[in-house]
């Protein structure tokens, strides 16, 4: 269950217990973290997009930012319902709704686009249909035959290693010092139980199936290099989904593209795809809205810049 907001700043931030909302105009985008993640892998790209005009929603996933043991309480059901109802909370209150995804987000988009067709536009950032990434190991290759075995299942254990799906190695350093703290609302868990791994799967194999009749524009961003989920993931989706897509291919970023290297051209091109997907009077209304934010972001530096001195 959403909590209600407990600050909200003049540059329209609201911070609840463990999301993050960034209120901008009546165009919303739901931006969906992956598995084991937290909503802080999104709030760059929510930022710069806030910056554009749009409204920004990052929920939590249900068992997220929490223990392990509560990530394992959770199923793939009980994901797709955390985005289900922020979705619906935003459309009730008036919002035309973009939906973007991260790694496992991606699918999830997909599936809450097949459940309502109404969704603008989609974008679809490192999606992962299969762990074949150049960095994932030859048993991680095999994961979706030995997850189908009870025993492997329940005891097995994704080890998050080098480089953590990040290239620039500062960022790196910094995410890892997180992971290593234990704080799973810095940067998740630094593993993944077999189960979860297994429902991951099973929500690729269902995106698959509806995949064929996709009606929602989307745009789909990867890494050549993604260390966890290579291209052909991309390359898959752009082929099989059936709506109209673009394909954005990144020269110098891994998995996470949403706080790697080339954030901002990924948080740049989004704006734009979304901003293409609106009428005319409605692209004017966002424009109108992002001008705002730039004017209150020029008094707001002003005002910094007077009180340092």
């Amino acid at each position: 269950m959403r909590t209600e907001p407990r600050h909200l700043g003049n540059n329209g931030l609201m911070l609840t217990e463990k999301g993050i909302f960034h209120q901008g105009s009546r165009f919303a985008v739901l931006l969906i973290h992956g598995l084991t993640g937290t909503p802080k892998e999104m709030d760059s790209l929510a930022r710069r997009l806030h910056r554009y005009g749009f409204t920004v929603s990052i929920p939590v996933l249900a068992g997220h930012c929490n223990t392990i043991d509560s990530l394992l309480s959770t199923n793939k059901t009980d994901w797709l319902a955390s985005i289900e109802q922020e979705y619906c909370r935003l459309v009730s209150q008036g919002y035309k709704v973009f939906v973007g995804g991260l790694s496992a987000g991606a699918t999830m988009s997909i599936l809450l686009a097949d459940k309502y067709p109404d969704i603008t536009g989609l974008a679809f950032y490192s999606i992962t249909l299969r762990c074949d990434g150049w960095s994932v190991s030859r048993l991680g290759i095999l994961l979706p035959l030995l997850l189908k075995i009870p025993l492997f299942r329940n005891h097995y254990r994704f080890k998050e290693s080098h480089p953590y799906g990040i290239k620039n190695e500062p960022l790196r350093e910094r995410i890892v010092m997180k992971l290593e703290s234990g704080d799973s609302s810095a940067a998740g868990h630094t593993s993944t139980p077999g189960v979860i791994l297994y429902e991951m799967l099973d929500l690729a194999k269902d995106a698959r199936l509806v995949m064929p009749r996709g009606k929602v524009p989307a745009l789909i961003v990867h890494a050549q290099e993604d260390d966890l989920a290579s291209v052909s993931n991309a390359l898959y989706v752009h082929k099989h989904y059936a709506g109209p897509n673009e394909l954005l291919l990144l020269q110098d970023s891994y998995h996470l593209v949403t706080i790697d290297q080339e954030r901002q051209s990924v948080a740049d091109a989004t704006a734009r795809f979304f901003y293409d997907c609106l009428n005319h009077d409605e692209q004017q209304e966002l424009r109108a809205q992002a001008k705002k934010r730039c004017q209150h972001l020029r008094v707001t530096q002003a005002k910094t810049a007077i009180k340092l001195r």
